[in-house]
């Protein structure tokens, strides 16, 4: 089932006569998936299944098929005899980020961090326009994880370089409301940066947006080259790509420095209640941050 590992001997016409590709179910595939494997379960109610499908995008029919299984298993633990909406979003949690870690011992000044970093993701994730509605944002530890911002992906096949920009600037959020409220930042956006260097490194050489480098792509569609990398370019062009990467970086972490600034009331009362409830959901956020209204456009610098 790897065609790239296959001699091209035998791959070329005459050979097989049909190449079948099986991609991962879209939004209404994932629905009926999730139609044939709760029929065995007793359930509390009409499940939403459309409401499951579109939070489990890039999930495979075995992922789903898990996903029952778990929700079945928490109902049994909480000693409960029909499986409800509770049990089935948890268990899409724990698949997506792992258990729930009731027993690791945070400090509360480690808590204040991780309230305020959360926080900051919530805030820039609500006033961007091409982020994915968030779902919710949660403190509390799960896998290796000691918070996190939920999103119900949109599936696009298609992202402007705006909506790029501002995945950054999202994703950048939460070390920068680290450096507004404490003057430092912490190592808990590990996770953040390996995500904005890999994306940034994926706009310049794979995408093309990058005025300096122009409109090159360094994609090896073919796959022939290891992890679709090819590396035609000079040393030169080399460091000219590494000091896009971290123009992109820099200039979109002082854009969402000044979007968190500018909205730092809202920053603190979100992480003062995250601090109370340790879970925030969508209604919750409205309550604080009014309906969403996402910004036409960027934040200005102020020199």
């Amino acid at each position: 089932n790897r065609a790239d590992l296959l001699d091209p001997a035998l791959l070329r016409p005459g050979r097989f006569d049909r190449h079948i590709y099986l991609e991962l179910p879209n939004l209404r595939e994932r629905e009926e998936i999730f139609k044939v494997h709760v029929r065995s379960l007793v359930m509390e109610e009409e499940l939403d299944m459309h409401m499951l499908a579109s939070q489990t995008p890039g999930f495979s029919g075995a992922d789903i098929a898990n996903i029952c299984n778990e929700a079945a298993l928490i109902t049994a633990r909480n000693k409960k005899d029909k499986i409800g909406k509770t049990e089935f979003l948890e268990a899409i949690e724990r698949v997506v980020a792992g258990m729930e870690r009731k027993s690791k011992i945070i400090s509360p000044e480690e808590k204040l961090i991780i309230a305020y970093h959360e926080a900051g993701h919530a805030i820039a994730s609500w006033m961007l326009k091409n982020i994915d509605p968030l779902l919710k944002v949660s403190i509390i530890p799960r896998g290796k994880s000691l918070g996190a911002a939920w999103y119900l992906p949109e599936e696009k096949n298609i992202r402007s370089a705006s909506a790029f920009h501002e995945q950054l600037c999202a994703a950048l959020a939460g070390r920068a409301a680290e450096e507004i409220i404490f003057g430092e930042v912490s190592s808990g956006a590990l996770d953040d940066l390996e995500k904005v260097t890999k994306q940034a490194y994926t706009m310049v050489i794979y995408f093309g947006f990058s005025n300096k480098i122009g409109n090159i792509s360094f994609y090896d569609s073919t796959g022939a080259t290891e992890n679709g990398w090819l590396k035609p370019y000079s040393e030169e062009t080399g460091k000219m790509i590494d000091e896009e990467v971290r123009m992109l970086v820099s200039s979109n972490y002082e854009k969402t420095k000044t979007l968190l600034n500018n909205n730092k009331a809202l920053l603190v009362e979100v992480a003062t209640q995250l601090l109370k409830s340790e879970i925030l959901y969508k209604e919750d956020l409205e309550k604080i941050l009014g309906k969403r209204i996402p910004m036409l456009s960027y934040p200005t610098i102020k020199s």
